[in-house]
C-alpha cells in the first residue's frame, strides 16, 4: 500500500510538470466549450428569437402584395426593409450590398395571378358541387410567382425553412381570396364572417420535448455542448498520458522496473488512477463553468440531471474509457510523435462520428452504423439520456455495456502489447 501511495504521488508530480499536457486537457476544452456554446446559442436565437432581416421589393399593381407583406410583418419573425424602386435584376445585388440574408421580389402581376387562380379553383369547385354551369376553360391562368433571393452563405436547410414560412403566408392569402371568390360567385357579398371564423378556430400545435419524466426543461445550447466537449476533453488526454507511457518504454523504465520488487502493473494502475482523477477535475471545472459563469455572460444555465447516481456512473465510465484508450495508444506507439499523431487524429475521427461535432441524425445511415465504433458516441448518449431526457439506469444499460466493452478491449490490447514486448 505504501508503494502504491508513493507511485500515485510520483505520477501526480509528473502530470503537474507537464504544462503542455495540462493546457491541452483543461485550456483547450474550456475554450471550445465557450466558443461552441456561444456560436450554437446565437444560431438558436436567430431561429427562435431574433428576427431575420429581409429586403422586399413590391411591384404588385393590386392589393395582395401589400397583404402578403403585412402577414410577414405581423409574424414578428422578420425585420423588413421595403424598397419598391428595385427591379428583379438589382434586387439580387442589393441583397449583398445591404448585408441582408434574404430578399423577396413581388412582381407587378402578383395579385392578378392569385385572383385568376382563385377564380379558376372556385368555379371548378362550384361546378363539381353542381352549383354552377360556367365553363372554366376560358379563364387563362397568369402564373407569376414571387422571387426568393438569399445570401450564398445561408445554408439550404435554413433557406428552405424560411421559404416554407413564406409559403404559409401565401397560403393564407390564397385561402382568404378563395373564400371571397366562392362567396361572390354564389351572390353573397360579405364573406368576412367565414374568414373570421376560420382564423379564430385555427388548430394549434403544441411543442413538447420528449422525456421519460416531466423534470427536464427545454434543451438548450449549454445542455448540448457542456457534456459533448467534456467528453472530448477527457479523450484528449491521450496526448499527455500516451506520450508519458511511450517515453517510459523508450527510456527503459519498464525494463528497470522488472529488476525491482515493484511490478509495473502497480505503476500502470497508479497512472490510470491519477488521470481518472484529472478527468473528474475536467468534469468539475467545465460543468462549473456551465452552471456558474455561462448565466453571467448571457448563455443558458446548465441544468444538472435529477438522477445523480446514474450521472456519477456515466462520468466514471467515460473517464475510464478515455484513460484506457490513452494507455492503449501509448503502449502501441513507438515514439511520442507516433502517439500524438495517432491519438489526435483518432480522437478527431471519434468526435466526428460520435456526435460531438455534428448530430448523429444529420449523418447518412451507413455513417450512423459506423459511429457505433466511436466510444464518444456511447459516452455522449449516456450524458444526453440524463441531461435531455431525464433517463435513469434502465435507459443507460446499452450505453453502459458499450463503454464497458470498450474499456475491456483497450485493457486487453494494452496487456497483450506490453506482454508481447516483454515489458511486463
Amino acid at each position: 500500500m505504501y508503494k502504491f501511495i508513493i507511485s500515485i504521488k510520483k505520477e501526480f508530480l509528473i502530470l503537474l510538470n507537464d504544462k503542455v499536457g495540462l493546457s491541452l486537457m483543461f485550456g483547450l476544452p474550456i475554450a471550445l466549450v465557450f466558443l461552441m456554446t456561444i456560436i450554437q446559442d446565437s444560431a438558436y436565437k436567430i431561429i427562435n428569437e431574433n428576427s431575420v432581416e429581409i429586403l422586399i421589393s413590391n411591384q404588385d399593381k393590386g392589393t395582395l402584395g401589400e397583404k402578403l407583406i403585412k402577414l410577414i410583418e405581423d409574424s414578428k419573425a422578420f425585420d423588413i426593409e421595403t424598397d419598391n424602386s428595385l427591379n428583379k435584376e438589382n434586387t439580387n445585388s442589393e441583397l449583398l450590398k445591404r448585408d441582408k440574408l434574404i430578399a423577396l421580389y413581388i412582381p407587378e402581376n402578383f395579385s392578378k395571378s392569385m385572383e385568376n387562380k382563385a377564380e379558376l379553383v372556385s368555379k371548378k369547385m362550384l361546378q363539381d358541387l353542381g352549383l354552377s354551369n360556367n365553363a372554366t376553360t376560358n379563364n387563362k391562368q397568369v402564373n407569376v410567382g414571387i422571387i426568393f433571393f438569399h445570401d450564398p452563405v445561408l445554408q439550404d436547410n435554413y433557406a428552405n425553412s424560411i421559404m416554407s414560412l413564406i409559403y404559409t403566408f401565401l397560403g393564407s392569402v390564397e385561402q382568404t381570396l378563395m373564400v371571397e371568390k366562392v362567396y361572390n360567385q354564389m351572390g353573397i357579398d360579405n364573406p368576412k364572417s367565414l374568414e373570421k371564423t376560420i382564423l379564430k378556430n385555427k388548430i394549434e400545435i403544441k411543442k413538447i420535448v420528449a422525456t421519460t419524466t416531466h423534470n427536464v426543461p427545454n434543451p438548450n445550447s449549454t445542455q448540448h455542448n457542456i457534456p459533448a466537449w467534456t467528453i472530448f476533453a477527457m479523450f484528449f488526454m491521450v496526448l499527455s498520458l500516451g506520450s508519458n507511457i511511450t517515453q517510459e518504454k523508450n527510456s527503459g523504465s519498464f525494463t528497470r522496473l522488472k529488476t525491482t520488487p515493484t511490478h509495473y502493473s502497480l505503476i500502470l494502475i497508479s497512472k490510470m488512477l491519477v488521470y481518472i482523477i484529472a478527468a473528474l477535475l475536467q468534469v468539475v471545472v467545465i460543468f462549473s463553468i456551465g452552471k456558474l459563469i455561462f448565466p453571467l455572460i448571457g448563455l443558458p444555465d446548465l441544468n444538472l440531471p435529477s438522477n445523480i447516481g446514474a450521472f456519477i456512473v456515466i462520468i466514471l465510465l467515460s473517464s475510464m474509457a478515455a484513460v484506457s484508450y490513452a494507455v492503449m495508444i501509448g503502449s502501441i506507439a513507438n515514439t511520442p510523435e507516433q502517439n500524438n499523431g495517432i491519438g489526435s487524429i483518432s480522437i478527431m475521427i471519434f468526435a466526428a462520428l460520435g456526435g460531438i461535432w455534428v448530430p448523429l441524425f444529420a449523418l447518412p445511415d451507413y455513417m450512423i452504423f459506423i459511429s457505433n465504433l466511436s466510444p464518444m458516441r456511447w459516452c455522449l448518449d449516456g450524458f444526453y439520456i440524463l441531461f435531455l431526457s431525464d433517463g435513469g439506469f434502465i435507459d443507460l444499460i446499452r450505453a453502459f455495456i458499450s463503454i464497458i466493452l470498450f474499456i475491456i478491449a483497450c485493457q486487453l490490447i494494452t496487456f497483450g502489447k506490453l506482454k508481447h514486448e516483454k515489458l511486463i
